[in-house]
């Protein structure tokens, strides 16, 4: 049975107080609680993620109507791609355009400084194809050791379960994720989330230039969302892997100026690193990872 929460526990949670949250209610009938015989209010657990939503919607600078729009809209839809999902939920996110090589190196650096926290937590990748996958398989099973749950997503012929190692979620080859290249770090102190997609090609363009437009963060509210997302589209494709995994909690509030800005440096600086990476006569790029798309 779904915990019930009274509007003082709803306000603990949520950092909301008490004669707010009757207000929304009242006006804009947010958030929607349980009637008692007795006349009390009781919240499903789930309204404590759409208030905390809602209250980082009013922060970006969204209209009270609008935030709870959004939130309400955003439950009913269950996502059929990670990078649509993190597009709707944070707009603020400003996507850029790599080549493969670009993008493989952010994806290795991502995945070697996890492995130098070597924490707990959940990683969550989507390789489409198989043969992405089993090149970086190797690192991904030692990742996996620490995890609570580590999570592969490409065209696998079934789903694979064992314990101590990454759970094989297969999707068909026409599905959204399986054009995208995602990675999600949700682990401690180590957070970090990237999501792409292909861009139509010419079929003489070489592999390693093969271009991406793409959002990425280390911001935990933006990681946060990310793995929301993941999470919401495993359990529509594969319920087993979904009940695994942990909840691992929403930040206590919004990032501060100065890391928002850390971030945005952090952006600017691999559209630099792209460029470069991207001029005639650079070497392939490879990492302790060895991941491959």
């Amino acid at each position: 049975m779904e915990t019930s929460l009274t509007t003082s526990q709803l306000a603990a949670r949520t950092g909301v107080a008490t004669g707010t949250l009757r207000m929304w209610e009242a006006r804009y009938d947010f958030p929607v609680p349980r009637r008692l015989p007795g006349g009390h209010h009781r919240y499903p657990e789930r309204e404590v993620e759409a208030v905390r939503d809602v209250v980082r919607l009013r922060a970006e600078g969204l209209s009270m109507s609008a935030a709870v729009a959004r939130v309400r809209a955003a439950e009913q839809e269950v996502p059929t791609s990670i990078y649509a999902a993190l597009r709707r939920r944070r707009p603020d996110l400003r996507p850029l355009f790599a080549s493969k090589r670009a993008l493989l190196a952010l994806t290795h650096a991502i995945e070697d400084e996890h492995c130098a926290h070597a924490g707990a937590g959940v990683m969550i990748g989507s390789f489409q194809r198989v043969r992405h996958y089993r090149a970086a398989e190797h690192r991904w099973r030692e990742l996996a050791r620490t995890l609570q749950l580590a999570v592969a997503i490409a065209d696998f012929s079934a789903l694979r379960l064992k314990d101590r190692a990454p759970a094989e979620v297969p999707v068909a080859a026409e599905h959204q994720l399986a054009r995208e290249w995602t990675l999600i770090v949700n682990s401690g102190e180590a957070k970090a989330c990237l999501s792409a997609w292909e861009l139509p090609r010419s079929s003489d363009v070489p592999d390693l230039a093969r271009r991406f437009e793409v959002v990425w963060s280390f911001d935990p509210e933006t990681v946060h969302d990310a793995t929301a997302a993941a999470a919401a589209l495993i359990a529509d494709v594969s319920p087993a892997v979904a009940s695994r995994m942990p909840d691992l909690g929403r930040p206590a509030g919004p990032s501060s100026p100065e890391f928002r800005f850390a971030v945005d440096v952090a952006s600017r600086t691999f559209e630099y690193v792209a460029a470069r990476l991207d001029a005639p006569g650079t070497q392939p790029v490879g990492g302790a990872c060895d991941r491959v798309q």
